[in-house]
């Protein structure tokens, strides 16, 4: 153990032990905080006149429940006998043994009554104070909180838009709301639900008047402007000054429009305004944002006719290329200039703001009718309770007698993990500490790291720990203390953080964009041998790939440290699903809580299938679940068989039972798939004729038992068929709860739920190998931690109905310098262009998204103890040189974030790839998204059944499927359609990707990956064959992203979609269309554009297209006739033929 004398914040540690003073302490990860927290709690607990004086505040069940166990844990080892111990201890024991002795003078008995210690959690604390001020909180009898309240503000929103039908005065509203984003039910149900949810964050802003949101507005306006202008270096002012009216003068004489002539006029330019920054952009940065590197007339610098006028125009060309270069280092001046002109209006259109008025008038309808529903079922959630509290504690200026009493009653409050809180926690720790004042005899405790606020998600803002240690909370300052030293992790590890994490992190602090500046910390523990850190690069993602180098990692760890702990980190649980996979193959078993979501087991996936089939027998995809299982087992072939040779099936003109009933429909497939079809109809028999007449959960059960579920999964292993079971009985009671009349009644409700459970984790598995969230991890440490997934993105944020942000007024700020700008806009309207105070406020907050994203990794980082394993994937080029270069990473990837730390490695490794390796860019997971290469086992054909009643033949409505273009292939030989199936995969991805990272080369090192595609979606033949479809392939797919049209096509785009599925009623029967690609260019124009793979070998190529035009125009007029329905917009269609680069449009 450290002796005291060695740690460099020794004595502010000490200092914090003072009960008379207030503090707020940031403790940065490993630096002890519990320990420091449990120190302060024990010397207070020697001083007050009874334990109910003191309130720790926690913000979980276990951390609370830590603490106390700790507590009392120290009280007792003090009366052990005392051995050698260190600093540390001495100082545990010297503490607890005042506590006992003031314990045995008052007579409080402790050990006796550990209730008496006042350790309890936020919500716990709010709903004690609504218990005893049941009248003031307005709750009456104390309801029952529940964790997820989505039924009631489901319940809620349905009571509050059934108004739309009565004589009532926000009916109005409604109706407009639902004008607004056109007749969407379901879209309007769900935003209104999250809102709900969020309701204690938007109250209070609903009254705010135009005038001050419009003023709000132009602060926002100059705070850009004025940060901007902070950031450009002053030696460079009068240079671009000058720069700028010449590029203006120039403009005007040629009449060109543009945004620099508005700086004709200005000097100096320390009073440019937004549009002279707008200028200032359209100068120096393309329309990306990149630095412009040439320059035209366009922006004022023509090329001159005379010689000396292209003298002159060189001269200043050179003047504004030097100024270019001494700025290539300001990368924030670049982003912030960018972003001017992303700027909102400073005032609201009339549509805007009638429909934030509209919104802003029924939110409050919604919140009275959810009060509703809380009283009649007697529950609330954990916001009510808060807000409830807060109502019972009253105002500053008039606090109730709960709230004297409480000022009477408690002397000290400690509060952990001070930088999760949200503004509603705040406000209510203000209205507990109304009135304290420094020396009073009272103090306030705030202990937590502000590099460690990853809870934006729960609403948590960092951002109130920086203005409460810059302010004060209330009329309270507290003192700031900064802790430093690291008992947990090794040197080497703490120097890689230090150095990283200076440069990831802001060097300065922002408490509105929630802007967290690193404090490095001093490692205690001494280095290890090996290297504390190790970075994995790799080309593509690969998921495959990546997670067989975390086994390796795994098992090494394992070798050189057999007892050591090992965790495995990710952002998003949606990345692990290789790794587990792989895990499970390499017979490594691990802990996992609340990793794996039940419905993404495959046998409940199955069971889900099987019972959707039950309550409705129409339900055609789930049929092919059920007849895809491994517990009936149709291959794909099969079922495709199936499918296409029962033309009344497509029709709706049979059912798929009764295609499992007619032996005749089975035609086209196998002997094995015969068979299975003919056990799978001998026990679905009885269940259709007792449907809905027995229990769904024992009918459920019964077949999948009698199918041979759990044998299906046995094979897999004895302890996945173990936790199978397991997984499959959740379900089963999840399904048994939700039952009404033998059926599920809300189905959306059923799945929905059934999405947020877990499945079992491995019960056997100790805690040395664990899989855990970043987030599940925090306060944790490991031995071993890996990073693995840093190069994907998380997924985009769903809009909300209302957007909305606080930020500091730094233009007019108020005397305690904390006045507030509010920003607010409405949700755009569907069909129109996107609402420009809206996407400010959003990209503010992908800004405060950004932030967190930094701290995530810190928090990711300092769980090791002894080594650190970062995996990320990138892309991979190479210049015109053949020098193989990375890419940048993907935006909002935790790995573009690490770039300045770690890019060096990744161009190392690409420098001294050899050209074997360099040629093949490792693209093995870069797989079709979506396509189902199911390739699992499969219950042998003679596994046995149990008995089963006699059928039932029943009927149902016909139902549809994606109706193939019937002259696509018809033409084409079977190779032709295999590699039309796989171009049009790689097309679509390509597109999804907008061109990013798609190079010839990389396409062609692909070889191997479009052979494993065309080999799954069935092509047979010699290699020969073979090799003349993979050449067919990357010819299509390299002319598509070299040829001018083909860029066009699948580059960046309006409102891209593709693979847009669209379904029409065409002879009254609904038919299912998909089309390739469309999007609106820059004209607003609607394209329909079809990809086809023929190619011309002959001399009249024009003659060619024109004849394929012909063939295929009714099918595009028909595409174009149906969006036309949907968007009213002018709509071209377009043809293109990769192969031949050919092009036909009308």
């Amino acid at each position: 153990m450290i002796d005291n004398g060695l740690i460099p914040d020794a004595q502010q540690r000490e200092q914090v032990l003072d009960p008379a003073k207030s503090f707020i302490v940031q403790a940065p990860a490993g630096s002890g905080k519990t320990t420091l927290l449990i120190q302060r709690y024990l010397r207070l607990l020697s001083y007050v006149d009874a334990p109910e004086e003191i309130v720790a505040i926690t913000f979980t069940r276990k951390a609370a429940a830590e603490m106390r166990a700790r507590v009392l844990n120290a009280l007792a080892a003090a009366d052990q006998p005392a051995g050698a111990e260190t600093a540390h201890a001495s100082l545990n024991r010297e503490l607890s043994l005042a506590v006992l002795r003031r314990n045995q003078e008052a007579g409080w008995h402790i050990a006796e009554n550990p209730q008496r210690l006042r350790i309890q959690t936020i919500d716990s604390l709010c709903a004690a104070l609504t218990q005893q001020m049941p009248v003031l909180s307005t709750f009456g009898a104390q309801p029952e909180i529940v964790e997820d309240a989505s039924e009631f503000y489901l319940e809620a929103v349905r009571a509050t838009l059934t108004f739309i039908d009565r004589d009532h005065e926000i009916a109005s509203d409604i109706e407009r709301l639902f004008e607004h984003l056109d007749n969407d039910r379901a879209r309007i149900e769900s935003l209104l639900m999250e809102m709900l949810a969020k309701r204690d964050h938007w109250l209070r802003h609903l009254r705010a008047p135009r005038q001050e949101l419009e003023e709000s507005l132009q602060h926002s306006r100059q705070n850009a402007v004025q940060f901007v202008s902070q950031l450009l270096p002053s030696v460079l002012h009068e240079a671009l000054l000058a720069l700028l009216r010449y590029a203006a003068a120039n403009l005007a004489a040629a009449n060109i429009s543009s945004a620099i002539t508005a700086c004709n006029e200005l000097d100096p330019l320390a009073e440019a305004e937004v549009e002279h920054w707008h200028a200032v952009a359209e100068l120096l940065l393309t329309n990306k944002g990149d630095w412009r590197k040439r320059f035209s007339v366009n922006e004022g610098f023509p090329a001159g006719n005379t010689s000396a006028e292209k003298s002159a125009a060189k001269i200043w060309k050179n003047r504004l290329e030097t100024l270019i270069r001494s700025l290539a280092s300001e990368e924030i001046f670049r982003q912030a200039l960018h972003d001017v002109r992303a700027l909102p209006p400073s005032r609201y259109v009339n549509q805007q703001w009638e429909i934030l008025a509209v919104i802003t008038r029924l939110l409050p309808y919604a919140v009275a009718q959810l009060n509703v529903v809380f009283q009649a079922h007697g529950k609330v959630d954990f916001s009510e309770v808060t807000q409830r509290a807060l109502l019972a504690l009253g105002d500053a200026d008039a606090p109730t007698d709960l709230a004297l009493a409480l000022d009477h009653r408690i002397k000290h409050i400690m509060i952990d993990e001070f930088q999760d809180t949200s503004i509603s926690q705040f406000k209510l720790i203000e209205k507990l500490i109304a009135g304290w004042e420094a020396g009073d005899g009272r103090s306030l405790f705030a202990v937590g790291d502000p590099m460690q606020s990853i809870y934006r998600f729960r609403e948590a803002e960092v951002g109130l720990f920086l203005h409460a240690r810059n302010n004060g909370i209330g009329h309270l300052i507290l003192q700031p203390i900064t802790l430093s030293a690291n008992f947990r992790s090794q040197q080497g590890i703490i120097d890689w953080v230090n150095s990283a994490f200076a440069h990831i992190m802001p060097d300065r602090e922002n408490v509105a964009m929630g802007a967290v500046a690193y404090a490095p910390s001093v490692a205690m523990q001494a280095a290890l041998a090996d290297d504390a850190v190790k970075v994995y690069p790799f080309w593509g993602r690969d998921d495959a790939t990546e997670a067989r180098q975390v086994v390796d990692i795994i098992k090494n760890s394992r070798l050189s440290d057999p007892t050591g702990t090992i965790a495995i980190l990710v952002r998003n649980r949606n990345h692990l699903a290789a790794i587990v996979e792989h895990l499970s193959q390499a017979r490594l078993r691990f802990r996992a809580i609340d990793i794996e979501l039940l419905h993404h087991k495959p046998a409940v996936q199955d069971l889900l299938a099987l019972t959707r089939v039950l309550i409705n027998p129409s339900d055609q995809i789930a049929w092919f679940a059920v007849l895809h299982a491994p517990w009936c087992g149709l291959s794909l072939r099969d079922l495709n068989a199936l499918a296409e040779s029962n033309t009344d099936l497509i029709k709706k003109e049979m059912t798929m039972w009764q295609v499992i009933n007619d032996k005749t429909c089975w035609h086209a497939v196998s002997a094995d798939a015969r068979v299975r079809l003919s056990r799978l109809k001998a026990v679905l028999h009885p269940c259709m004729s007792h449907r809905q007449r027995q229990s769904l959960r024992r009918t459920v059960e019964a077949v999948w038992l009698a199918l041979g579920g759990p044998a299906a999964n046995l094979r897999k292993g004895s302890e996945e068929e173990g936790n199978s079971i397991q997984n499959a009985q959740i379900y089963l009671d999840y399904l048994e709860s939700h039952v009404q009349a033998g059926t599920v009644r809300d189905q959306l409700r059923f799945e929905q739920g059934l999405s947020k459970l877990y499945a079992k984790p491995d019960l056997a598995a100790d805690d040395t190998l664990q899989i855990m969230t970043i987030h599940k991890a925090k306060g944790l440490e490991f031995d071993t931690v890996i990073v693995p997934g840093l190069g994907r993105a998380p997924r985009n944020h769903k809009k909300q109905l209302l957007k909305w942000m606080e930020q500091p007024n730094q233009i007019f700020p108020d005397e305690n310098g904390a006045r507030m700008d509010l920003l607010l806009a409405p949700i755009q309207e569907v069909g129109t262009a996107n609402d420009s105070i809206y996407q400010w406020i959003e990209k503010l907050d992908q800004d405060k998204a950004l932030f967190e994203a930094d701290r995530l990794l810190y928090v990711a980082a300092t769980r090791a103890k002894k080594f650190l394993h970062l995996l990320g994937h990138t892309g991979l080029s190479s210049d015109d040189d053949g020098k193989m270069t990375p890419s940048q990473p993907m935006a909002q990837s935790l790995l573009s974030r690490l770039w300045p730390s770690v890019a060096p490695i990744y161009h190392a490794k690409a420098e001294c790839q050899d050209s074997s390796e360099s040629d093949r860019v490792d693209n093995a997971d870069c797989a079709i998204q979506g396509h189902n290469n199911y390739t699992g086992y499969r219950l042998p054909t003679e596994w046995t059944l149990p008995d089963a009643p006699p059928t039932v033949i029943w009927s149902r409505p016909r139902d549809h499927e994606r109706i193939q273009d019937e002259i696509e292939f018809s033409w084409a030989s079977e190779m032709a359609r295999h590699v039309g199936n796989i171009v049009h995969r790689w097309l679509q991805r390509i597109a999804e990707d907008e061109m990013q990272n798609w190079t010839v080369m990389r396409v062609r090192t692909m070889r191997d990956q479009f052979k494993h595609n065309l080999l799954i979606d069935g092509m047979s033949g010699n290699d020969h064959e073979m090799e003349s479809a993979l050449d067919r392939v990357i010819a299509a797919l390299t002319n598509a992203i070299s040829d001018e049209r083909g860029r066009w096509i699948l580059s960046t785009q309006q409102y891209a979609q593709n693979e847009l599925k669209i379904t029409a009623t065409i002879d009254h029967i609904p038919t299912n269309w998909i089309i390739d690609r469309t999007f609106l260019d820059s004209a607003g124009v609607r394209w329909i554009i079809d990809y086809k793979i023929g190619s011309h070998e002959g001399s009249d190529i024009d003659e060619f297209l024109d004849r394929e035009k012909n063939r295929y125009q009714h099918q595009l007029d028909r595409y174009a006739h149906i969006m036309q329905q949907l968007d009213s917009r002018e709509v071209r269609r377009g043809i293109y033929f990769p192969l031949i680069c050919g092009w036909r449009e009308w």
